[in-house]
């Protein structure tokens, strides 16, 4: 894991802001969905993709009812 240098106090609505500089270099834009993982005692935060529900690929994602598939899994569901 790479280290920032970046420190953040915690709000009393338990907010942290996110710097310009870590949102651009990871393509978060405003309005964009975080995912949040706990890894030991550590909080990881990574801009959230859609995948595929059967192979979890997040390329070429279409929904359907209400569901995230890849082309590849429609074309073998099609088959």
């Amino acid at each position: 894991m790479k280290a920032t240098g970046v420190v953040r106090a915690v709000d009393q609505l338990g907010r942290i802001v996110l710097p310009i500089e870590l949102r651009r270099n990871l393509n978060i834009d405003i309005k964009d969905s975080v995912e949040i993982y706990v890894d030991g005692d550590m909080v990881v935060l990574k801009k959230y993709e859609p995948a595929c529900v059967f192979c979890g690929n997040a390329r070429e994602i279409k929904h359907f009812e209400g569901k995230n598939i890849c082309s590849d899994c429609i074309t073998k569901l099609s088959k």
